[in-house]
This record gives C-alpha cells, structure tokens and sequence, in this order.
C-alpha cells in the first residue's frame, strides 16, 4: 500500500525552508566580499537595497535603517565591499538573501573613503567656497581657543599668543579632541562661540596623529557648524600634510597650531617698528606741511598787507593831499596870474577911462538931448550946452 504524499502550501514550504536556514549557526554570521550592484536607498524609511555578486554569483541583500546608519561611507553600485550579515528567507518570495548588519569597503580605508564622500558633499552644498570665508580682524580683542586642556598644542597657542600680541585676551574652551565623544564636544564649542560673540576670531586645533586620531575633526555636523559660525574661524589640525574636512570649511587654514597663533594676532615687535617708521614718516610730512603753510602765511600776509583798508586809506589820504597841494599850486598860481593880468588890465583902462582925461583938464561938451558934441557943426550960436570936467557940468550959451 503505498503512502498518499504530504501536501504543502508554498507558504509552509518557505516558512520551512527559513526555518531551516535560520536555525543553521553557520548561516548566522557570515563574511562575504563582493561587488555592489542594483542599489536602491529609501531615504525616507533609511534602509538600503542592492545586491552582492562575484563573476559566477549574486545574491540579494537588504540593509535596514538601523544598521545603515552607523556607515562611515556612501555605499555605490560598483563598490567593492566586505559584509557581515546573517542568511535567511524572506518568506513572499522565496528568496534567500542578506540581512547586513556591517559594511566595510574592500580594498580601501573606510575612513579615506567616507573623508572623501564628505568632502565632495559639503563641496558641491558651497561650504568650501571662498566667497563665504569671512575675513580674519587685523587686531583682535578676544582670541578663542578650542583644543585640549592637556595637548602640545595648547601650550605653543598661548606661548605665541602671548609673545606676539600680549594685549589680546584669551578664552579657552577645553574639549576632547578624539575619541567618540571629540566631535560633538568641538561642535558645540564652535555653537557657543557662536552664539555668545565673546570672540573676534576662533582657533580650533589639536597636534599630529594617525588618520583616526584627527577624525573627530571630520564629522559633519562640526562642518556645518563651522559654517554657520559667526565669527571667523582658524583650522590648525594635526602637521602641515595633514588635511581635514575643518581645514577645508574653516575660513583659514593654518599648517600647524603654532601658525594659527601667528595667522591670530599681529607681531607687537613689527607693530612697534611699524609705528616708528610712520611716526618718523609723519613727523617729515607734518614739516613739510608746516614750512608749506608758513609759505602760503607769509605770501597771504603780503597780499593781505597790499590789500589792507589802511593802506588804501593811507594811499589815498596821500594821495588826495598830494592832489591838495596841487590844486592849491595851481590856484594861487592862477590867482597871481590873473591879478598880474588884471593889474595889467586896470592899468590900460585908467589910461582910457574918460575921467582920467577929465582930470588931466580936458572936458567933453554934450547938447541938451545929452549927445556929445564933438564938432562945431553940432551946435548953433545960442544953443545951451553942458560941459563935463573932472569935478562937475557947466552949463553954457553958444555965443559964436
């Protein structure tokens, strides 16, 4: 008698078949290396789809939010990686496939390659961009540092600040500088510098290290923190080869922190030899001026002399006497000449004034009607006629 076979639903197959692999302990933890293909990121819900082959294989792989994000890099179609994940079934389909609970890059570091992913990022967002810089003040008051309390670092700061511009006061922010809790300890020293304006401008820095022991200043939120930053920025971190994303997003990048200090603060020394050399210059130009100025006085003071009202008036009262003097030259000049020519006159009309003559005995006869008789024949015997003479008329009868 033959057994009548078991019948399943393709549910119960793939539950069974899960079951199987779930319970395999090998299955539970596995290393696998390839290449990443058909990615898909949901950035709403955070996980991360794709597959995982080799020349001869693929298989399916999903990466749930909370895992996807601890990543340290952007993973890319293409991208050689390494996984640690756990094999099961996703029971709809059928399918087997990979649940990654890690993933690393093959081949290169997962630091060089998430340093280089940032800094394209916040690149192509204009962070790094110069037309945001914001410039560093001349002669700073207050000078900001952010480092650790306990570093080399610290120290040659405050030596150079110190010795360059002791007039300048310092405010330390202490912080870790690596480790997991560095880079949130520095943003929120950036934040609060920031936000108090207690400083005109901020050094961020720590010594040499090894790739991780700079990480911390290559998180992303210190970048944008360092962007948003009020006041103006100076990166110093690790040696002069070393780079970080706050070098690059920072608004001066200095090679080390002891060049921070100096890129800080102005040389009190150069200060001082600046000062003498424009106090020597000025005190020249003030000369220069003072004997130009002198000039112009002393040329003003004679225009002002030549156009003074009492030389005018002076002019003037000379001028008018020197006209007075003439006018009275000339009129008694006149005077004297007309009374010579007047004497003269007088003189020929006494000689021809009729009484002159009278008085010299000679008279002059005029008719009744008072018409001068000068002939005989002007009158007849028995006419009267009148006589002048000096004295007086005589009055007389034509006798013949």
């Amino acid at each position: 008698m033959m057994n009548t076979p078991k019948i399943v639903t393709v549910s119960q197959l793939n539950f069974y078949l899960k079951s199987l692999i779930d319970n395999d302990q090998n299955l539970r933890f596995v290393f696998l290396e390839g290449e990443i293909s058909n990615l898909t990121d949901h950035y709403s819900s955070g996980h991360i789809y794709f597959s995982l082959k080799d020349e001869k294989s693929v298989v399916k792989a999903v990466m749930f939010s909370y895992a996807a994000k601890n990543l340290k890099f952007k993973p890319e179609n293409g991208m050689k990686v390494i996984l640690r994940a756990r094999v099961s079934v996703y029971e709809p389909s059928g399918q087997y496939q990979l649940y990654v609970e890690d993933m690393q890059p093959d081949g290169v570091g997962a630091l060089s390659l998430q340093f280089e992913q940032l800094k394209e990022k916040l690149s192509k967002e204009g962070l790094f961009d110069k037309a945001h810089k914001k410039p560093i003040p001349t002669f700073p008051e207050t000078i900001g540092v952010i480092t650790s309390p306990t570093g080399a670092a610290v120290r040659d700061i405050l030596n150079i600040l110190s010795r360059r511009y002791p007039s300048a006061d310092i405010v330390m922010c202490p912080v870790l500088v690596q480790g997991e809790n560095a880079a949130s300890q520095l943003t929120q020293a950036i934040k609060r510098f920031s936000e108090t304006k207690i400083a005109d401008v901020v050094i961020i820095g720590r010594g040499g290290g090894s790739q991780e022991d700079l990480w911390a200043f290559n998180d992303e939120n210190l970048a944008r923190a360092i962007y948003d930053c009020e006041t103006p920025v100076i990166s110093a971190v690790g040696h002069e080869t070393d780079f970080t994303i706050c070098d690059f997003v920072s608004d001066l990048r200095a090679p080390t922190p002891s060049a921070a200090a100096e890129l800080a603060v102005p040389d009190k020394d150069e200060l001082t030899a600046e000062l003498m050399a424009q106090r020597q210059y000025l005190s020249a130009l003030i000369d220069k001026k003072l004997l130009s100025f002198e000039s112009s006085l002393d040329n003003s003071s004679r225009l002002l002399s030549a156009y003074s009202p009492l030389n005018i008036i002076e002019i003037g009262e000379k001028d008018m006497k020197n006209l007075s003097d003439r006018m009275l030259s000339v009129s008694k000049q006149l005077i004297e000449n007309n009374t010579k020519n007047l004497t003269e006159t007088a003189s020929k009309l006494s000689a021809l004034n009729p009484v002159a003559v009278l008085m010299r005995g000679y008279s002059y006869i005029t008719d009744t009607d008072n018409k001068t008789v000068s002939s005989v024949s002007d009158v007849n015997v028995g006419d009267k006629i009148n006589i002048k003479v000096s004295d007086g008329t005589l009055s007389a009868v034509v006798e013949n």
